[in-house]
């Protein structure tokens, strides 16, 4: 006998919170949506649990792009219910539309963040991005979730003059809230603290924001002191506090300043005999390859940075006592 052919399994279905994540709208939202518009999965497990199938997202993805362009609820529910019944599209490619954001191959979640952002819906952004720090981790969250659509965000202000510049600042916003909501774990007793700041005129701290969180997860003693710190300021900063590491971020070419990085390089602390020296970390694409003096290292992403600190021997160039020299931890 012939063998029987054999047949393609069903397509996957997707929970709420799945299909919420990928198309950028709450768990709340997609069932006030079912309730009142009757745009709902075409099945439940056991009666109670959603399972939306691709034809339910590919409806879904239709009242998203309806509604995004100023459609009523309900007038593009009915057309998204009468709209061809179609396979819903693969998670990498980009939703389509003119206000389409530029993610290449992303996470479903980066997808759904993006889409929240352009309609500025920043209770559904805080939602995805408490959900991407729960489900991830805060490293992962970051560097596969948040930098990415933050990074895509920043390609279409580039490419569409003077717009999208809302956008890129209310998700900045929220992505700098939800990082600021993770609480630290206790500080490590007497050990030197890290220093974070961003070069004198450089407003870009979210990537050291994102360190210092994950510094601070890990029981590491940080001390952020955000965007555009002052040179003098600097020196300061890491003559009290006598730093186990200096973490230095430049966005641009524009402000990374190889002359500062090798004063701070320079910088000693405590009596003679037993100066105190901190390691200098560069990180941004602005310092570019070379390093500009001694006792410097160059940080290449979040994870990467977090392995150099957090190692149990300081970071290259770091030396001293513990906490050595006056106004040592800010006193």
């Amino acid at each position: 006998m012939p063998p029987t052919p054999s047949q393609d399994p069903p397509p996957a279905a997707l929970s709420t919170g799945a299909v919420a994540r990928r198309l950028g709208v709450s768990p709340t939202t997609l069932r006030s949506w079912e309730r009142r518009y009757a745009i709902g999965p075409a099945r439940r497990e056991d009666g109670r649990h959603r399972r939306w199938t691709p034809q339910d997202i590919a409806r879904l993805e239709l009242m998203c792009s309806l509604t995004a362009r100023g459609v009523p609820p309900a007038e593009a529910a009915r057309a998204a219910r009468s709209g061809p019944s179609v396979p819903a599209p693969a998670p990498v490619r980009a939703p389509g539309g003119p206000a389409a954001l530029p993610l290449g191959t992303v996470r479903p979640e980066c997808r759904g963040l993006a889409r929240a952002a352009v309609r500025l819906d920043a209770p559904t952004v805080a939602e995805l991005l408490e959900a991407a720090l729960a489900e991830h981790g805060l490293v992962t969250a970051w560097e596969e979730v948040m930098a990415p659509t933050l990074h895509a965000v920043g390609r279409k202000w580039a490419t569409a003059g003077e717009r999208y510049v809302e956008v890129e600042h209310l998700l900045s916003w929220q992505i700098s809230a939800a990082l600021h909501r993770i609480r630290p774990a206790p500080e490590a007793g007497r050990t030197p603290p890290v220093l974070l700041a961003c070069v004198p005129g450089e407003q870009h701290s979210l990537p050291i924001e994102a360190l210092t969180a994950a510094l601070g997860q890990r029981g590491l003693p940080a001390r952020m002191f955000g965007a555009a710190l002052p040179a003098e300021a600097l020196h300061d900063a890491v003559r009290r506090t006598g730093p186990r590491a200096v973490v230095l971020w430049a966005q641009s070419r524009t402000t990374a300043d190889p002359a500062l990085a090798r004063s701070v390089a320079g910088l000693a602390w405590g009596p003679r005999g037993a100066r105190g020296h901190a390691a200098l970390l560069l990180a941004g694409p602005g310092w570019g390859a070379g390093l500009p003096g001694p006792h410097t290292e160059r940080l290449h992403g979040l994870r990467s940075a977090l392995a150099v600190i957090a190692a149990p021997e300081p970071p290259p160039g770091a030396s001293g006592a513990t906490g050595a020299g006056p106004g040592a931890y800010g006193s």
